[in-house]
């Protein structure tokens, strides 16, 4: 059977932890190393990571942020490290969440897998949501709100559920056109800017921090930090296809790990090459629109650069969102298929797609659209994908190291051995997930639009609190019913 090798890994965990139900239907492995690969650059993708921060960037810390955005890398280096090694013993749909359940229990199992699918959810719908805007720009449409941005949103995600939904090779086509978008996008720009149009020395990079909304250097660099988080999420979608992948414990854990290298270092290039090439006034400038980066391109090449260069962000997109709901699809997939969702999303088509689980991805992604008529909505969304993301990254590590400790993980017994490294580097990833998972959700007025409700200040705590209190309704609830159950079977 396909999943066995995954299987034989999770038989080397120790009781209590509770083995793994039968596997009626697994999933094709159609996807090849550089698949993965591409999947993973795909969802980091540095068009979409860094063009997504770079206007809030400039506004709320007035410049100087590459320090940040460095920290941030190395630190999630770290956490790609312990996500390597896990993949590395147990390469099974649904990554995290597995790990959750079988390391930590059913319970965490449950937890994990509701604070997973929302927050990747929260991730499509941003996706979707700028997508639709570079979509409706490139197809000559501008200065759009409201209703119109939805639309567009909406179009996007059906773009991307089609691609999901056609032949898996239609996919890998658009994944593939995806990566090379992104090298003559990003970092082909990014050289010519760098060689040709750089106005400033490199001290540029380390100045004017603090001159934006941020009240001093402190709380700049903080909140730098915050928003250089959502460049650096996605990588452990690589993880969630492990199943559709070939010989996954050697092939999961590099493409987790080098997905995010290399993006990474494209991110800090591109953000280097903008930085240098451009007058910090006229980023400030550009950053007051919906679309901060054509401006400033444009006024570099001139005008005949703007349609391909929006048709090469836009194919970028497409890839990112085409992505996400792939990797988000895997994990509703795998929860439903360990009984946590409804059995409907488990069952396969003939050629080994999870097509139900896909489309009720898309569809809460859609209805996360709705968000976009109210500005603060959407904001609150975007929050909450990257502060979700993170909480899941703390417990992904928190989980790992308590299973380390208490001797229910050996990881001697993945493909990826770290030895004594292994410990002090998911110490150091679980303290960074938690630290800028607390940094994410701490409400900074100088980081919202003026006037912003309060409850969009809130917003990561406000929401995850509320899906938290949910499911632990639930599984009281649920266990209620199951002892009701099994005293009225004992009685019989």
């Amino acid at each position: 059977m396909q999943i066995k090798e995954s299987r034989d890994a999770f038989s080397s965990i120790p009781p209590p932890v509770a083995a793994a139900p039968a596997v009626a239907d697994t999933l094709h492995r159609s996807m090849s190393a550089w698949n993965s690969f591409t999947l993973g650059f795909a969802v980091v993708s540095p068009v979409v990571g860094l063009y997504a921060i770079v206007s809030v960037q400039t506004v709320v810390t007035g410049g100087g942020w590459f320090a940040a955005l460095a920290t941030c890398l190395v630190m999630q280096l770290l956490v790609a490290t312990v996500y390597a090694e896990l993949s590395s013993q147990f390469p099974i749909a649904g990554g995290a969440y597995k790990w959750a359940r079988q390391l930590g229990g059913v319970t965490a199992g449950q937890f994990a897998g509701v604070i997973y699918v929302s927050s990747t959810i929260a991730m499509l719908t941003t996706t979707a949501y700028t997508g639709g805007v570079w979509l409706s720009l490139f197809f000559g449409w501008t200065g759009l709100t409201g209703h119109a941005l939805v639309t567009w949103g909406a179009v996007f995600l059906l773009l991307c559920t089609l691609i999901n939904v056609a032949h898996v090779n239609i996919f890998k086509l658009v994944i593939t056109l995806g990566v090379y978008a992104e090298v003559v996008g990003s970092l082909g720009v990014a050289l010519l800017l760098f060689l040709f149009f750089r106005q400033h020395s490199f001290s540029e990079l380390f100045q004017h921090m603090g001159t934006g909304t941020a009240p001093g250097e402190t709380a700049a660099f903080l909140a730098a930090l915050a928003i250089a988080g959502w460049a650096f999420i996605g990588f452990d979608a690589c993880s969630t296809i492990a199943e559709e992948t070939h010989d996954p414990k050697r092939m999961v854990p590099r493409a987790v790990f080098f997905s995010l290298c290399v993006v990474g270092s494209v991110v800090l290039f591109n953000s280097a090459a903008l930085t240098l090439a451009f007058d910090r006034d006229s980023l400030i400038t550009a950053s007051a629109t919906s679309d901060p980066i054509t401006p400033v391109i444009t006024s570099s090449f001139g005008g005949w650069a703007e349609k391909p260069f929006l048709g090469i962000v836009m194919i970028a997109f497409l890839a990112c969102g085409a992505s996400v709901v792939k990797y988000t699809s895997r994990i509703v997939y795998s929860m439903a298929r360990e009984g946590n969702m409804p059995a409907v999303l488990s069952r396969l088509t003939s050629d080994k797609t999870p097509r139900n689980a896909v489309i009720c991805t898309v569809s809460l992604a859609a209805l996360g659209l709705l968000f976009g008529l109210n500005d603060g909505a959407v904001a609150t969304v975007i929050a909450f994908g990257t502060g979700g993301l993170y909480a899941m990254f703390s417990m992904t590590t928190g989980v790992g190291l308590y299973s380390r400790l208490t001797g229910r993980w050996n990881p001697a017994l993945g493909e990826l051995k770290l030895g004594t490294w292994g410990l002090l580097i998911n110490t150091v990833a679980f303290l960074w997930s938690v630290f800028e998972f607390v940094n994410i959700a701490w409400p900074r007025a100088y980081a919202v639009a003026p006037h912003a409700p309060w409850w969009q200040l809130w917003a990561v705590p406000l929401v995850l609190g509320g899906i938290l209190s949910i499911t632990t309704l639930y599984i009281l609830i649920d266990k209620v019913r199951k002892k009701r159950a099994s005293k009225r079977m004992a009685t019989r």
